[in-house]
């Protein structure tokens, strides 16, 4: 397997430093540093994460390239009213099956501040994703299926995405209380987070993070099964 050596350890600092100086020409002057300490070291963990993944998850996409498994560090500020040029984290997205990255399930590495986050899932279901998951999880089998995997990830310590709408669809007559919940999501993910750990700066990276992208696989199965 491709051998990653971990993220330099000026990682966290430059994205400390280009919180502090958010602009155009502080981010030009520095773009090098943005190349060796962030693009660069990304895009060998995409190639490295991506070929343990594909272990337990044959069909995952691991793409290192802008816009596809990297994010851009450009910010969209057309309708928003922050106009800083920059995003100040790193996310990473390995996406499973043929379907549009934003649209499919799968596997989130981030990090932003003193903080590092795993998780896995869909954040936002996409219209007609929605209508079938809410139609899945009122499946007696497939709505206790989803319970159990997310009852023990919530007791490895993963948290889950919280509920968005106020009210359970009229055209649906839960019966158990999981079933009420779940109606109110808008999506279906698990993340974990917890300081930057010093492993972050070593090979042992790729094995730390692929032990948590299979504890949360399940949820991915499930997904990618049903919906």
């Amino acid at each position: 397997m491709t051998g990653f050596k971990g993220f330099p350890n000026e990682l966290p600092e430059f994205l400390s430093q280009l919180r502090k100086n958010n602009t155009t020409a502080w981010f030009q002057t520095h773009k090098e540093d943005y190349e060796t300490f962030v693009k660069n070291p990304s895009e060998e963990f995409v190639c490295a994460m991506g070929e343990h993944l594909r272990t337990f998850c044959p069909g995952i996409n691991a793409i290192p390239r802008v816009n596809k498994s990297l994010f851009r560090i450009n910010r969209d500020i057309r309708f928003s009213a922050d106009k800083s040029p920059y995003k100040t984290n790193l996310g990473i997205l390995f996406w499973e099956g043929p379907g549009k990255r934003m649209e499919s399930s799968g596997f989130y590495f981030h990090l932003e501040g003193d903080l590092m986050l795993l998780g896995c899932g869909l954040y936002i279901f996409p219209k007609p994703v929605m209508h079938k998951f809410r139609e899945t999880i009122m499946d007696k089998k497939k709505g206790k299926e989803l319970q159990k995997i997310i009852e023990t990830l919530i007791s490895g310590g993963y948290g889950m995405a919280t509920k968005y709408y106020k009210k359970v669809p009229k055209e649906f007559s839960p019966s158990s209380d999981f079933q009420k919940e779940y109606l109110l999501y808008s999506g279906l993910s698990t993340y974990i987070e917890f300081p930057i750990p010093d492993i972050l700066f070593s090979p042992g990276i790729i094995e730390f993070t692929r032990h948590h992208f299979e504890t949360m696989n399940p949820l991915q199965r499930w997904i990618v099964k049903h919906l």
